[in-house]
């Protein structure tokens, strides 16, 4: 049961919710301003779990006054004194804010709503739902998830909306499932097997389709989006069965996606979690349901969506493949629009807000308010289009970091050139194509233990994330007629690290994350700073080398003259960098949210490097992905093999083989 108000000092914001007949006392933001008054409803309770493995049930019952200050339990999940986003954000631990999240198996389907103050059930602002990665770590209560920058900076634009996080179970207790667990599954009389989490998360856009109005929100306006294994998970609704029976969300961003090289079917996955059993020494479900929820934590590392023959649409394997989208997703005859009314759009926005939240721009970091201005691109009318879509191929924004192989450093810092060298060739199990890609990644068993990281980490991130996301949005741009699928890059350097690792683009869209004071301190000159031996930027100023060969445009590190031994130096960010790049990204989300051409289709939109932004023609795409060279080495090998040794190469060599010692 959600839990009641107990007490509270001070004043707070009440929101009595006709439809589940409570009142949610929530909290006022604290960037929250008379201007643009923001509320936050935390821990909202939107289902219920019956049982481990158990498909969740929507929640519709609530006490008469709902207690929404605090946020909800999450997933169990192994504590550590850092997550993956903040050891990839380079933060020191004193800049990290103390959150004591509780872990409840049975109580961690909750949800945090940030939204402007005033709402009415009238007003129907767009929603956002933001589904977080992490794999079985993390959740969407941390603190740099937190919506309020976003909703501040939407209510300075007079484009006002809501955004919206949830918790939903992650690893073994989010994804688990057997023949046994299956036919359990079946006599409780639910349909499909595993997937408890991508359930969980389509249960919140059920909760949010069903209520959401009294809070303001507008149902018939949700749009996912999410990074890492969360926008693979948007990727799987997309292509749900559910999503075209009943689409409950109306477009999706695709950040970063973390893509597997194949989805199990239950007898592959019964076939991991019978180890599991077997080290639990548990062989019936009863037993496995009555494992202490500690012993699991860290087993399901590894487990993500499996093909259990319900939860995915026929053909939907063709998305995660190069071949000619044409040969799969024939363009249709789709019907002439007589208006150019926002595709996927069913109510209006916010004229009637009341009271009216209408904000000053939110002050800006950058140095020059004037000078802002003048960079920034205008934004484009509402969706136009010469067609209808049908509801469940929706509008999609799709891009990727160009280095988000950092997410897998430490163990791809440990191969040798022979250990690489051996792997591809038991994977391809073809001496041409594996020499190729060696060959084309500039990797031999001749290449130095210092270079081999840099090799490993550009070809991992080519398998794992950039060649996938390409492959994909050329499939779904394809089906969608060729409109409607829009294209990034994200090439700015973290603020920290002065890279643009995995999870770099969230630190500018949230703008949560505190600024070093290197970037405090920074001026628009090229100041440097060695972050290890990775790639080379299209910089062009006179002082700066050369790029090597086979490197791209996209690698954003700066090799000076001045360096006597060759050490690779990274640019800083400075406050006016970060400004822009945060405000272009924030600016063209929230107009995506509104049904806004976020830019032209037939172009791409650049994020940096060193503060650069603005729709570029697809031509540049080829000089800041490596395009070349995947159709050189990878599409002769194809989707699946090129996953699969993405994969392995990413979580390093096996213990006891040829590795580099450091």
């Amino acid at each position: 049961m959600p839990v009641a108000l107990e007490s509270q000092t001070g004043p707070f914001p009440k929101l009595h919710h006709l439809g589940l007949e409570t009142t949610f006392c929530g909290i006022e933001h604290k960037i929250s301003t008379p201007v643009a008054p923001i509320h936050q409803y935390l821990g909202i309770k939107y289902a219920t779990i019956p049982a481990r493995f158990r498909q969740s049930r929507l929640c519709t019952s609530y006490p008469t006054i709902t207690d929404a200050s605090q946020h909800g339990p999450i997933c169990p999940q192994l504590r550590n004194s850092k997550s993956i986003e903040e050891t990839l954000f380079g933060i020191a631990q004193e800049d990290i804010p103390v959150q004591n999240l509780k872990q409840d198996e049975f109580e961690c389907l909750n949800l945090n709503i940030t939204c402007p103050a005033g709402l009415t059930p009238r007003s129907r602002i767009p929603v956002m739902l933001w589904i977080h990665g992490g794999g079985d770590k993390g959740s969407g209560s941390q603190w740099f998830y937190d919506g309020g920058a976003i909703v501040s900076k939407s209510i300075a634009l007079k484009k006002p909306l809501m955004l919206v996080t949830c918790n939903f179970r992650i690893g073994l207790l989010g994804f688990a499932t057997s023949p046994i667990i299956r036919d359990d599954n079946k006599a409780a009389g639910e349909e499909g097997t595993g997937n408890y989490g991508l359930r969980d998360q389509r249960t919140a856009m059920e909760w949010l389709h069903h209520h959401i109005s009294d809070f303001g929100g507008d149902p018939n306006n949700i749009t996912l989006f999410g990074a890492g294994s969360g926008a693979a998970d948007i990727v799987c609704h997309l292509l749900s069965k559910a999503n075209e029976t009943k689409p409950l969300f109306h477009r999706a961003i695709v950040q970063s996606a973390v893509f597997e090289p194949t989805l199990p079917d239950v007898s592959n996955a019964g076939w991991h979690l019978s180890r599991v059993m077997s080290a639990l020494q548990v062989s019936t479900i009863e037993k496995f349901r009555s494992v202490e929820v500690g012993k699991l934590l860290g087993l399901g590392s590894t487990l993500r969506a499996v093909d259990d023959g319900f939860f995915f649409r026929e053909g939907w394997h063709s998305y995660m493949t190069h071949e000619n989208a044409q040969t799969k997703h024939p363009q249709r005859e789709y019907h002439h629009r007589e208006t150019s009314r926002p595709l996927g759009v069913g109510g209006h926005y916010a004229a009637s807000l009341h009271p009216p939240v209408v904000s000053p721009r939110v002050k800006s970091r950058s140095r020059s308010k004037s000078a802002m201005r003048a960079l920034k691109s205008p934004l484009k009318p509402a969706f136009k289009s010469d067609f209808i879509l049908p509801p469940n191929l929706q509008p999609l924004i799709i891009g990727d970091c160009s280095a988000d192989a950092l997410l897998w450093s430490a163990p791809i810092s440990l191969w040798t050139p022979a250990g690489v060298a051996r792997r591809l060739k038991a994977i391809c199990q073809s001496l041409s194509k594996t020499n190729g890609i060696l060959r084309t990644y500039d990797i031999s068993t001749n290449s130095a233990d210092e270079e081999i990281m840099e090799r490993v980490l550009e070809l991992v991130n080519d398998a794992r994330i950039a060649w996938p996301t390409h492959c994909l949005a050329e499939n779904a741009k394809q089906e969608r007629g060729g409109k409607n699928v829009w294209r990034y890059v994200f090439d700015q350097e973290g603020p920290s690290r002065g890279l643009p690792h995995h999870a770099a683009d969230l630190m500018y869209l949230f703008d949560n994350v505190p600024l070093p004071a290197s970037a405090l301190a920074a001026s628009t000159d090229c100041e440097t700073f060695y972050d290890g031996p990775f790639d080379v930027s299209d910089d062009e100023d006179e002082t700066c080398a050369p790029i090597p060969r086979g490197r791209t445009s996209s690698d954003i590190s700066i090799l000076t003259t001045t360096s006597s031994e060759d050490e690779w130096l990274t640019a800083a960010v400075d406050e006016y960098s970060y400004a822009r790049v945060r405000d272009a990204m924030q600016e063209r989300w929230i107009a995506f949210a509104h049904a806004e051409v976020p830019w032209r289709d037939d172009k791409v939109f650049v994020f940096g490097p060193e503060g650069e932004t603005g729709e570029r023609s697809m031509q540049i795409f080829e000089g800041r992905r490596r395009k070349s060279m995947w159709k050189e080495a990878l599409e002769p090998v194809g989707s699946q093999l090129v996953q699969k040794f993405g994969v392995e190469l990413s979580r390093g060599p096996a213990l006891g083989a040829d590795r580099i010692r450091h």
